[in-house]
């Protein structure tokens, strides 16, 4: 039995280990009762048994005190985001004078400090702060008032820098708290939050542009300036919400979280530790080959969301529905992906399988993008379902290659920094969005849907090299080929996150 993972029954203190965190008890008897309170079997003939029931109830209480607010503030997030392409039909451009590629520079320069921060954003982040939130808020009700070009260039930089450590910090919190395939769903409700907020932004402009002319501000303006407002409100309610990581949080018991350590250490975790940041460290981390190829299906397939985030209002005006009707025509499209995403995450947490999902959403996506491409002999109908394939593909991949990624990672700082990358060069992919929908190409836009394309196929390509790669690891750590690794010093071989050769990778 591991000293970092249970009790010793000579021992007259217990060490519960969490994250990098320990927490001391005093007495043998306190230990004793942590183990029957945790649900733990006291048997002696079978003391290691974890309760499922009492493991099934943490489970629900992190659940309901984590998600909540996570998923309120990734929806915010997210809106404050992409709602300037529902103002962009709403009088934007026109007021502004967004011409030629002037639309697409603005969306351009939210992405700089957004790619940069990320990596640092999650080197240093403690937990998801409220007060960014709270500015970020009042800079996206500040574009309501802009009065250039220029100026809402500058808000939007502000707020890439503002909301760049909000998706890797929510990825590296929940994942100290889960097993390996528990995680796919949880992983979803997070990026449902994007897709929700998709819809609701459609559904909120609808509503807002009745607000056209009031107090002499365009219907655009009303968007920045209500959305920014209710973001700002919701963080100070935030502040008391968001939990910390498991060795500090303060919802869960002595009892709780010494449960919580037992049930991630059955998950093949306990000896894949990486607690501490040294030269080994970071060599482990930047030559490993998953974390990159992670990053490089997120990348690919991350354009096609962001594509859709940023163009769809436009696409649909350009079916031929004026704006307020092209707001509720999302609506319908953005229903169906999230019943999509669920749908997989499930079977893919009940499986324990990754692979075949991303294939399946690369084959949807490829289908829609070629619809697309050959729109002129196609109907408003037929053109309309490819973008349900395309959202469909597009929504559902995200959450899929980050949990996948997450998954075969292992060790506090491994994680950190693999979140942060993977997140930063999927970043890469809404810089790219932003300039490939050109102008002088509506309705056709070649450009736009052609290298969407390329690049999901570029995703679909690198997911392939992933699962081939970690199968053909898999077998050599089974057949012993890696076990030459424990000859190392102590220190080491209890810091090398997921290169220790007891892990096992999910494909």
């Amino acid at each position: 039995m591991d000293a970092k993972e249970c009790v010793s029954k000579s021992d007259p203190e217990r060490e519960v280990v969490i994250s990098d965190t320990p927490v001391v008890e005093s007495s043998f008897k306190q230990a004793l009762e942590v183990s029957i309170t945790t649900g733990l079997n006291t048997d002696h003939d079978n003391i290691d048994t974890i309760d499922p029931n009492a493991a099934k109830r943490l489970r629900w209480k992190i659940d309901l005190r984590m998600y909540p607010i996570l998923f309120v503030i990734q929806i915010f997030s997210f809106l404050d985001r992409i709602n300037i392409g529902n103002a962009r039909i709403q009088g934007l451009t026109e007021e502004l004078g967004l011409y030629g590629n002037r639309y697409n520079i603005v969306l351009f320069a939210y992405f700089i400090p957004y790619i940069l921060l990320e990596v640092p954003s999650n080197i240093v982040i403690k937990k998801t702060r409220p007060c960014l939130m709270f500015s970020w808020g009042i800079v996206n009700m500040s574009m309501g008032f802009v009065k250039s070009f220029t100026q809402l260039v500058v808000l939007r930089t502000l707020l890439g820098v503002l909301e760049s450590g909000v998706l890797p910090g929510i990825i590296y919190l929940t994942s100290m708290y889960y097993k390996r395939h528990d995680f796919q769903a949880r992983m979803t409700i997070i990026f449902f939050g994007s897709v929700l907020a998709g819809a609701i932004g459609g559904l909120l402009a609808y509503a807002i542009a009745e607000l056209d002319g009031h107090c002499n501000f365009r219907a655009w303006r009303w968007i920045f300036i209500i959305e920014g407002a209710a973001t700002a409100a919701v963080s100070l309610v935030a502040v008391f919400l968001i939990v910390d990581w498991p060795s500090q949080c303060k919802f869960l018991s002595i009892q709780e979280k010494a449960l919580l350590n037992r049930v991630l250490a059955e998950d093949g975790t306990a000896e894949a530790r990486m607690d501490t940041l040294n030269k080994q460290a970071c060599k482990l981390i930047f030559s490993d080959w998953k974390i990159w190829l992670g990053a490089l299906i997120y990348f690919g397939i991350g354009v096609t969301a962001y594509s859709l985030s940023f163009f769809m209002p436009t696409i649909l005006v350009e079916f031929g529905w004026k704006a307020r009707e092209a707001q509720v025509q999302s609506i319908p499209i953005y229903a169906v992906a999230s019943a999509f995403m669920f749908s997989v995450a499930w079977l893919s947490d009940r499986y324990r399988h990754r692979y075949g999902f991303v294939m399946l959403c690369c084959v949807l996506t490829t289908i829609g993008f070629l619809l697309q491409l050959c729109q002129e002999s196609l109907s408003r109908d037929a053109r309309y379902v490819s973008l349900f394939l395309l959202a469909m593909g597009g929504f559902t991949l995200p959450p899929l290659s980050i949990s996948w990624l997450a998954n075969n990672l292992s060790g506090h700082w491994k994680r950190a920094f693999g979140a942060g990358i993977q997140v930063a060069l999927g970043g890469i992919s809404g810089v790219i969005a932003t300039n490939i929908f050109i102008d002088s190409e509506a309705p056709r836009y070649p450009t736009g849907y052609g290298t969407d394309l390329a690049l999901n196929l570029l995703g679909g390509i690198a997911a392939t090299a992933l699962f081939a790669g970690m199968l053909l690891e898999n077998h050599k750590r089974r057949a012993g080929d890696r076990d030459h690794r424990l000859n190392g010093p102590v220190e080491e071989v209890g810091n090398m996150g997921d290169y220790h050769p007891s892990f096992r990778f999910t494909l």
